[in-house]
This record gives structure tokens, C-alpha cells and sequence, in this order.
């Protein structure tokens, strides 16, 4: 059975509808939201390749004219180059104000497309419809679009939000095994920051979640968007308790930015790795316990995903590197470093003002290079 769970963000709400089959839906669930029938797909080749023609035949058949604007697959597109391209290409179908955007990809298509529609002349309406485990309960909903940079990641973009989110969990059968590992980085992320309880249950079905039963992967998305959904309609624009999904992404970003954004490291599993560091960081801090910092760490290792340095890459990363890209985060304020820091499971805070220092002498103990 379809879930439906709203965004309650005023006049710009919307709904995120989670279930299977809504890819052969997406032409009736779409078309209320088109004033002339007429969309851009924004893909990547992957996807469109395996889903492609499922979704234009569901949007013909409800009367909707698609045309499909591809891009490569990988972080790599999610820059200023694909930016231009993307831009470019849209303003060749001569799309106007009136129309729409459909994102049809994982979280790299989401937040480039939703980048393009946030300035298409000033500001144009998209979908998204996540095909990745990841982008199903995290980057698709809540209106975080961006790019990277040679500085950081997504420090160039913009709040936009979409009309509307379809989590069609069929498409994740497509997906591989790494990638599902990815997307359930974020999955147990929301029990650390904030859900005992659902860390409690990921613990105990993690392997049915990572092998697709259709009943605990329905679960697990729809208990990790309703936890974003509530988040989002309290602090749309991340000025208090949003930050709290940056859990991992401090630490995350930076082991990101020294392996090249490229498929050596998935965003799921520098998030993965960021958010054990994180919680062996505030045990180390005398923040949490830290047994809580093991049982976070054993729950992220049982799901096949990294947790130290020496498992991510060639594991030999300089400290004052990842302290200076740390320093470049978003999250960052006059020139001090930001985390969400642990008081126990399903407890997190946003500490500013973290000592540099403290941060490099512990990467250091944690294996990273002096």
C-alpha cells in the first residue's frame, strides 16, 4: 500500500508518496501540476537507459509531451560545466515559466536539476522522482539543490522545493548492491540523530532492508521521510534543528573532497564513515558514552559500509587537509568548525565553535596522516 506523507510547508507544500508501481503512475500523479502538458526529464544515462521508456510511455499516456534531457552519470556532472548544459538544453525546448521539471535520477540529478529550475528564468516548478535508495529518503526531499566546486560540495546552490516527491520502490531493484549499502547510510542515520527507537528496528532488519523485502525497505523509507518531512517543515532554510541531517556530512564531505568526488568513494559511504568518526569523536569529547559510539559503529559496519579512514580509499589522508576542507563546509561560521555531535543513540546536537585543533589531533589518533 501507497504511503502518502506531507511536507507542511504552507503555501509550498506537497506530498511525498512512497510505494510500488508509481512509475507507471507518473503521468495521472504528475499531470496536475502541468499547465500545458509539456516536460523536460532531466536523467542520467543509466537511469534513463533502464527506466527511460517506462516513464515516457506513463507520461504520454496521460497526455503529457516529455522530452528527455540526458546527462553522464557521477558526481562529476553536478558542476558548473553541467550547470551550463543543463541550462543550455532547457532553454533550446523553450521551456516558459508556466512549465515544469521532472528529475528522474539518483541524488546527483535531483540536486542539479532542482538547481536549473530554482534559476530557469528566475524560477521554475520540478518533480522529483528519486531511483536511488539515497535520494528516496534524503536528497529529494526538503528542497536542497546545489553544485560542487574544486572548493567543496554543494556549496553553490539554492532552497527549492518540489511539487511533488515519487518514491517508487520498485526501481530499486535496479539498483547494485554498493549503491543500496549508500542509501541505507542515510537510513540509519535518522535513527542516530534522532530516533532510538528506529535505530533499535534497523538493527534488527538492516539485512532485510539491504535485500529489498518489500515490506521492511517500505518501513525504513517511510519512517526516514516522515523524520525529514518534520525536520523541513520546522526549519526549512536549516537555521536551527535541519542541521541535525548533516550528521556524518561534516567529516563525510571532507573524506569526499580529498578522494575526488568519483566512485573510489559513494556520498552514502563518506556519510557512513563521517557519522561513526562523529560519534567516536563526541565519546572522545566525553560527550556520549562510548559504548553507544561501538553500537553506532557495529550498526553502520554490519550494513557493509565503512567506518575508519583506513577503510575508505588508500586510507592515508593528511589531518590538516580534511580540517582545511572541514573549514569550507557550508555549515561553517566565521572561520569555526560545525558538527553534529552525539549525547547518546537518537541524540544529536549542533556544536559550533569546535576546536580545530582537537578535531586534527584526533583524526590523527584516528589513523590520519600527521
Amino acid at each position: 500500500m501507497n504511503r502518502t506523507i506531507p511536507v507542511g510547508l504552507g503555501t509550498r507544500a506537497y506530498d511525498v508518496v512512497v510505494g510500488h508501481g508509481l512509475l507507471d503512475d507518473a503521468g495521472t500523479l504528475c499531470a496536475p501540476f502541468l499547465k500545458r502538458g509539456r516536460t523536460a526529464v532531466v536523467s542520467d544515462a543509466t537511469v534513463w537507459g533502464l527506466h527511460g521508456a517506462r516513464l515516457t510511455a506513463a507520461l504520454a499516456a496521460a497526455g503529457i509531451e516529455s522530452h528527455p534531457v540526458v546527462v553522464p552519470p557521477g558526481e562529476q556532472t553536478k558542476s558548473w560545466e553541467g550547470l551550463a548544459d543543463v541550462s543550455d538544453r532547457l532553454l533550446a525546448l523553450g521551456l516558459d515559466r508556466g512549465d515544469l521539471i521532472i528529475a528522474f535520477g539518483g541524488g546527483v540529478v535531483g540536486d542539479l536539476a532542482g538547481f536549473a529550475a530554482a534559476i530557469y528564468k528566475r524560477g521554475i516548478d520540478f518533480i522529483q522522482i528519486p531511483t536511488t535508495l539515497l535520494a528516496q529518503v534524503d536528497s529529494s526531499v526538503g528542497g536542497k539543490t546545489a553544485i560542487d566546486t574544486p572548493h567543496g560540495k554543494n556549496l553553490i546552490g539554492a532552497f527549492h522545493q518540489p511539487r511533488l516527491v515519487l518514491a517508487d520502490l520498485d526501481v530499486l531493484a535496479t539498483l547494485s548492491a554498493r549503491e543500496m549499502r549508500a542509501g541505507y547510510a542515510e537510513v540509519v542515520k535518522y535513527g542516530l540523530l534522532g530516533d532510538f527507537a528506529f535505530f533499535e528496528w534497523l538493527e534488527a532488519n538492516s539485512a532485510a532492508v539491504l535485500a529489498r523485502d518489500p515490506d521492511a525497505l517500505a518501513y525504513a523509507v517511510a519512517r526516514s521521510v516522515e523524520m525529514k518531512a518534520e525536520i523541513v517543515a520546522e526549519d526549512e532554510k536549516e537555521a536551527g534543528r535541519r542541521a541535525l541531517l548533516n550528521l556524518g556530512h561534516t567529516f563525510g564531505h571532507a573524506l569526499e573532497a580529498e578522494t575526488g568526488y568519483g566512485e573510489a568513494l559513494l556520498h552514502g559511504e563518506a556519510v557512513a564513515a563521517g557519522s561513526a568518526i562523529a560519534f567516536r569523536f563526541s565519546a572522545a569529547q566525553g560527550l556520549c558514552s562510548g559504548q553507544a559510539a561501538e553500537r553506532a559503529e557495529a550498526a553502520i559496519a554490519a550494513a557493509g559500509l565503512p567506518t575508519r579512514l583506513s577503510q575508505v580509499a588508500s586510507g592515508a589522508f593528511p589531518a590538516d587537509a580534511l580540517v582545511r576542507h572541514m573549514g569550507q563546509d557550508k555549515k561553517a561560521e566565521g572561520g569555526k568548525l560545525t558538527f553534529v555531535l552525539a549525547r547518546a543513540l537518537g541524540d544529536t546536537f549542533v556544536a559550533k565553535d569546535v576546536d580545530a585543533a582537537a578535531v586534527r589531533d584526533f583524526l590523527v589518533a584516528e589513523g590520519a596522516l600527521p
